[in-house]
């Protein structure tokens, strides 16, 4: 474990890029499906401890949108999708060309729906970069999506999920369209030796 708190500038540099070419695939993809221009960017990506998770997305009594997949293949884990849940709410009103609701916070089968899809986009696009990167085939399952807070999601994927390696890669996105801004943060959630096969295929171990 203690390999994965030692990259150096050049290693973070090759996981970045896996970031940025999701990024920019993904902000792709939603700019046609919306008929908008979307910008993403990748402010920050990294590898840090599990119990750091909630930190990131404000704290475990966080309300969010989860989207969460089982990856299967030669690096099975978990991937999350979490989404704040106001910004889960501005982006499924842009997703179903509504007017943008600033207040309302719940979601009828329609949104679930449109969040789903994105989920399925933004794992898609940072799951082919990394096989880009890595030739690793990963084989995600069909995504479930949850609205809840932060703790109890994660110690639902930790029941379903067994072995776990103590360490996530994170992938925090900043979504910009139609004069709007939202946050959704990318978590991977690697079986114990998957994210050393991650590390091996980029050539960036020790």
């Amino acid at each position: 474990m203690d390999d994965m708190l030692k990259l150096n500038n050049v290693q973070l540099d090759a996981i970045k890029e896996v970031g940025n070419i999701g990024a920019g695939n993904a902000a792709t993809a939603l700019s046609k499906l919306i008929k908008t221009r979307v910008e993403m960017s990748v402010p920050d990506i990294m590898i840090l401890p599990f119990s750091r998770i909630t930190a990131t997305i404000g704290g475990p009594d966080a309300h969010v949108t989860a989207i969460f997949y089982t990856i299967k293949g030669q690096a099975p884990g978990t991937l999350l999708f979490l989404i704040p849940i106001i910004d889960a709410r501005k982006i499924a009103d842009v997703l179903l060309n509504k007017d943008i609701s600033h207040d309302q916070v719940s979601f009828d089968e329609m949104d679930c729906s449109a969040l789903t899809e994105l989920g399925n986009i933004m794992a898609g696009s940072f799951l082919n970069a990394l096989n880009m990167f890595t030739s690793i085939h990963f084989e995600p399952t069909v995504p479930a999506l949850c609205i809840d807070m932060v703790g109890a999601i994660l110690g639902s994927v930790l029941t379903n999920l067994g072995m776990v390696s103590d360490y996530v890669l994170f992938i925090k996105t900043e979504f910009k369209y139609q004069g709007n801004h939202a946050l959704g943060n990318l978590y991977f959630l690697p079986e114990a030796e998957a994210l050393q096969v991650i590390l091996k295929s980029l050539g960036v171990n020790n």
